[in-house]
Formats: structure tokens, C-alpha cells, sequence
């Protein structure tokens, strides 16, 4: 197997993963992925007991266990480019002999479950206790090409369709679709509204909105709520699933994102008491995570 430049896996003076600031056995093989390092705390209250907690820039971790089900939580920070850096680093902890520099020939398949907030794309789903798990996402961001396996990794029937009815500007990256892993579909999404999440590279001008800067395609959004693939409709909006699906296939890796739908893009609402409602979908994904995994 082809050794690793220390310049590609770096590590810290202490000899742990040099973003995520941890070492191989820190963390369970399921892990719960959040944006907000606060809501990690939030995670990390309900579990019975607590191994450990680790910190650097955003990342903020704690491992412990829930209903006899070792967990671990993690937060990403916002945007593709932050869990893309997480997953890899993840994957390193478990799949790379960290001394030797070497890819493990007996690998690990990890558990990763996003738990995040979005803003629906449809009129007709709710912004109160209403919680949304993504079958597919279609990313911005153009990740997926920047890796070797990254295009047949992709739903190039998914993509291609969605390529075709944009019709987008061609300053724009190439978008990409990539469906969640059917394991946890089926064992952890059961009873929620499922769709397909659009994973956008920023809040702004990826998202449709407009402070000071104009958006360059202001028929994208619009364009993009029409779209449907396989009976799903195009759902909401958030900034990374994609990335987190496509990183944890190529990887071969389990990974599911399900989001607490606080806003409505279409018709303008928002539900300011959240956080009441994040609670109750992070106690439910717990109990889910010990009964099924």
C-alpha cells in the first residue's frame, strides 16, 4: 500500500489528528454530526455518561454513551468545506495506521448521522416539530469532482436530470446527486418527511438571499423547487449534506442527515422557539440510534 506524506496527514506535537485534535479509540464507530459546537453540548446532556470531551476551533467533541450505545458527537462547523475536512480526518482515525502512514487492510464502515437546522423549499411543510430526513441531496459546491472516485460515487442519473432542467449559468459549479445510505434510511428516518436537500456553499448568494450583493441567477431557486427525482421533491435548503454524503460513500461509510425545518423560504416563516423542537429531535435520534443500531 502507498505510504502517506506526513504533509498529507498531519498531526499535532501530541501525535493526534491535527484539525479534530484526537487519537484512534476516542471515538464510537456512530457519531452524530452538528454545525453549532454549542448544540455538541446540547447532545453530549443527554447521555448517560461522558468518556470525553475534546475541543479545537470549532470542532468540539465528546464521546459517552446513551441507553448502554457508546456515541459520539461532533461539531462540524458550517459549510462542505469544514465536514469535508472532518470526515477525512474521522476516516483517518479509524482506516490509516497513524504511525506507519499506511491505509488499514481491515476497514472500518462508520455510522454518521448529521443533525442539523434548514429552511424548507415547499409551501407545505411546516416550521414547527417538523423534522425533515434527507433521501438525496444535490450539491453546489462541486466537491464530489475534485476527488478521483468522486463522479462514480454520484447518482449521474440524478445529476444529469438535474443539470438538464436548470439549465444554470455556466459561471456556476457543476452540481452533483448523491442519496443517503439505505441502511439508515430504513433504520433511523422511518415516520419523518424525507426529500431531497439542496447543500448550497454558502448562506448568501448560494441561498437566493440578497443584502447588499445581487444574486447572479435569481431564477435557480424557483427553478430548483420544481425539481423531482425517484418521488422526491427538491425539500430545503442547508450547507452539508452533500458533502457529507458523497465524502462517506467514496470512504464507505453510513450517512444520513435529518434537519429541523425552522424557517419556510417560500412563504416566509420562521419559528423563533427552535431550540424546543431541536431537543425533541435529538432525544428521538438518540433512542432511534440505541433500539436499531
Amino acid at each position: 500500500m502507498k505510504k502517506i506524506n506526513h504533509s498529507e496527514l498531519v498531526r499535532n506535537i501530541d501525535g493526534s489528528i491535527y484539525h479534530i485534535h484526537l487519537h484512534p479509540g476516542e471515538l464510537a464507530e456512530t457519531i452524530l454530526l452538528v454545525g453549532d459546537p454549542g448544540r455538541a453540548q446540547l447532545v453530549a446532556n443527554f447521555f448517560d455518561e461522558i468518556e470525553l470531551h475534546r475541543q479545537n476551533r470549532e470542532i468540539v467533541t465528546f464521546t459517552g454513551s446513551y441507553k448502554g450505545k457508546r456515541i459520539s458527537v461532533m461539531s462540524t462547523g458550517m459549510g462542505p468545506d469544514n465536514i469535508e475536512i472532518v470526515i477525512n480526518e474521522i476516516d483517518a482515525l479509524f482506516n490509516i495506521d497513524i504511525e506507519n502512514l499506511k491505509p488499514k487492510e481491515q476497514l472500518t464502515s462508520l455510522n454518521l448521522i448529521r443533525i442539523g437546522t434548514s429552511g424548507a423549499l415547499q409551501e407545505d411543510i411546516p416550521v414547527v416539530d417538523s423534522f425533515l430526513v434527507s433521501a438525496a441531496a444535490i450539491g453546489l459546491d462541486g466537491l464530489a469532482y475534485f476527488y478521483h472516485k468522486g463522479p462514480e460515487t454520484i447518482n449521474m442519473e440524478m445529476t444529469k436530470s438535474f443539470i438538464t432542467q436548470m439549465n444554470s449559468d455556466p459561471y456556476l459549479p457543476r452540481p452533483y446527486g448523491i442519496e443517503a445510505s439505505p441502511e439508515l434510511l430504513e433504520k433511523l428516518g422511518f415516520g419523518w418527511r424525507q426529500g431531497i436537500t439542496l447543500t448550497a456553499p454558502g448562506f448568501y448568494a448560494p441561498q437566493g438571499r440578497e443584502l447588499r450583493l445581487a444574486v447572479l441567477d435569481k431564477t435557480f431557486i424557483p427553478k430548483a423547487s420544481q425539481f423531482e427525482w425517484n418521488g422526491f421533491r427538491v425539500s430545503n435548503f442547508e450547507m452539508e449534506t452533500s458533502a457529507l454524503y458523497v465524502i462517506s460513500s467514496m470512504l464507505g461509510h453510513r450517512a444520513l442527515t435529518v434537519c429541523d425545518i425552522i424557517a419556510n423560504r417560500v412563504n416566509s416563516q420562521f419559528n423563533p422557539h427552535y431550540k424546543d423542537s431541536m431537543k425533541h429531535l435529538i432525544v428521538e435520534m438518540l433512542d432511534r440510534i440505541a433500539l436499531k443500531l
